[in-house]
């Protein structure tokens, strides 16, 4: 039986085991903002959009690609952010496909001249689908001629759609910046086979700005982030550098892998690339993890006002 045959069979089992599901991760957390923290909605202040790819674990057959694009943006009549997000995971080709696509607001409450809060709330709609045309199962295979036969496994529902809620809060000056998310506050419903909640995720994060020159041209960040869904804890620690237009940085997520990450970037536009280095079992079997972000800064309007924005990381 070939690989890729086997992987197909693995993989439709374990749909049918009572699991709980889990997000999709970015590596490049800032470049997605609005994905991390439901309150990063209008942090910049004008207009941005960021767009996202992961390809992770390509060397298998049933790699798990993720897609992201959003808007955001600060609005003074509204007394902060308003944005929106969809995010498309792609699990075996095509077998297992989730979308979302999120509204966000976020409130803006300046505590100092020099200190803000922003608390975020969010509402998604999302699809799960399964593609059956590309499953196989055991009762297909004839021992002479392969996989000859029709299946006689109860096909599940091929569509479930439900809502979810998610909210955040983000804390930031010139120097320093933390935050924290709780998505899928009310565990929606996305079994396709019987009941089967999404489990509420935490994550928080942290981390601050170093300069290393008087004039800003080059920084150092260090940071932190800390998720945590059902059985499933990650923390990741890192540090940034930061010299002119060029950004680099090293994380490590423990247990996992190590991750390098090179990014470019002026007042109107970002492009990073990360690439994550397998330090499990899968390690020399995976190819690793591919993320490419791209996010484009406008101008604000004439009658926007200044404030602080969020001094974060880029990528």
């Amino acid at each position: 039986m070939r690989i890729p045959v086997i992987f197909k069979v693995l993989f439709f089992t374990f749909i049918f085991i009572e699991i709980k599901a889990q997000d999709p991760q970015f590596t490049q957390f800032y470049a997605n903002p609005l994905y991390l923290n439901p309150a990063f909605a209008g942090s910049a202040r004008c207009p941005r959009i960021s767009m996202n790819y992961r390809n992770q674990w390509p060397s298998l057959s049933g790699r798990y690609v993720t897609y992201s694009a959003s808007y955001d943006m600060h609005v003074d009549a509204f007394g902060g952010g308003i944005g929106a997000i969809i995010t498309t995971d792609d699990q075996a080709i095509n077998t297992l496909k989730t979308t979302n696509a999120s509204l966000l607001y976020s409130y803006l409450a300046p505590i100092t001249r020099d200190f803000s809060l922003k608390f975020g709330l969010q509402a998604t709609y999302f699809q799960k689908s399964i593609d059956i045309k590309g499953l196989t199962f055991g009762d297909m295979i004839d021992a002479r001629r392969g996989f000859v036969w029709n299946t006689a496994e109860n096909i599940p529902t091929s569509k479930k759609t439900n809502v979810d809620f998610s909210a955040g809060l983000l804390g930031y000056s010139k120097n320093y910046f933390f935050g924290t998310a709780v998505h899928h506050i009310n565990q929606p419903d996305e079994g396709l086979v019987g009941p089967s909640r999404l489990p509420t995720k935490l994550t928080i994060h942290g981390g601050a700005i170093i300069p290393l020159e008087k004039d800003g041209e080059s920084s150092l960040s260090p940071n932190i982030l800390f998720q945590s869904q059902q059985s499933f804890t990650q923390v990741n620690i890192g540090l940034y550098y930061k010299k002119s237009g060029f950004v680099a940085g090293l994380w490590y997520r423990y247990g996992d892998a190590f991750i390098a990450l090179l990014g470019i970037q002026n007042n109107n536009f970002k492009f990073g690339y990360s690439y994550d280095i397998t330090t499990s079992g899968l390690s020399g079997n995976t190819a690793g993890s591919h993320e490419i972000s791209i996010q484009i800064q406008f101008e604000c309007g004439t009658h926007t006002k200044h404030y602080n924005t969020a001094n974060c990381p880029s990528f």
